[in-house]
């Protein structure tokens, strides 16, 4: 039989024990009752966030994938009818607004203090949920500037999404209000799906080939990788009217810029 800390290793498990923190990320994830219909926890562990979750929301889905930590779950929530304890994986399961689920449509909210193996996965599942509002994930610390462009640079998944979501980095968590505690410290990522996307329809097919061709790689030069195919005097121009640097690397260039690039011709 695995040992609590193997178990917890194989599951990349680090348990959050720091009331504040978990009240900081309720707040965040649900503002009041009836700022989301729904709240969706992607691991709700021993229920350090599930309860200042379940206190700030109408309907709140726990998730759990450690069958050993179930049954303490649903006696402490027992008596709390509008919070459902599921046990399995939460990445199976299909979000609200899957054409399989019911009701279709049901606008929704994730939490949770990420496992961080499995971070990239849960980022993509919220990226591609049809009904997302938000998310707030306690994530590496690492993980979450890189995302948000806190480091001064911005990667290819955080410019391609940028129309439709708004990453923000909403604080920091010591690695000592975990158990065990985590090798680094932890951060605080906000996935805010926009009320209004920027480019839309056919805009937003030719933002999405831009975005791709930039990223392709001529020595990381954003002016580089776009004179491949556009004549070099309309992607000088571009440059010019959207105010940038044609010395600038890829991952230097802000999401604000990009879209000033695409509405030039040169886009």
């Amino acid at each position: 039989m695995a040992r609590p800390t193997q178990r917890a290793r194989t599951l990349s498990q680090n348990f959050l024990t720091d009331r504040a923190t978990a009240e900081r990320v309720a707040r965040l994830a649900a503002p009041d009752a009836h700022s989301t219909p729904l709240l969706l926890e992607v691991g709700a562990g021993k229920g350090a966030l599930t309860g200042p979750l379940a206190r700030r929301s109408r309907e709140l889905h726990a998730y759990e994938i450690d069958p050993r930590l179930l049954p303490g779950l649903r006696a402490r929530f027992a008596h709390a009818d509008h919070v459902r304890v599921v046990g399995g994986d939460f990445l199976a399961a299909r979000p609200p607004g899957h054409p399989a689920t019911r009701p279709p449509r049901t606008p929704f909210a994730v939490a949770d203090n990420v496992p961080f193996s499995r971070t990239a996965d849960i980022v993509d599942w919220c990226l591609a949920a049809p009904v997302l509002i938000d998310a707030t994930l306690i994530t590496q610390l690492e993980y979450a500037p890189k995302r948000t462009g806190d480091y001064g640079r911005w990667t290819l998944l955080t410019v391609r999404t940028w129309p439709d979501h708004e990453w923000r980095l909403a604080g920091r968590v010591g690695r000592y209000r975990f158990r065990p505690a985590p090798r680094v410290d932890a951060g605080i990522l906000r996935l805010e799906l926009r009320r209004a996307p920027l480019p839309t329809g056919a805009a937003r097919r030719s933002w999405d080939d831009l975005v791709e061709l930039g990223f392709s790689g001529v020595g990381g030069s954003l002016h580089a990788s776009l004179r491949r195919v556009r004549p070099t005097r309309r992607v000088d121009a571009a440059f010019r009217a959207a105010r940038l640097d044609p010395r600038a690397l890829v991952d230097e260039v802000p999401p604000g810029a990009w879209l000033r690039l695409h509405e030039e011709p040169a886009a």
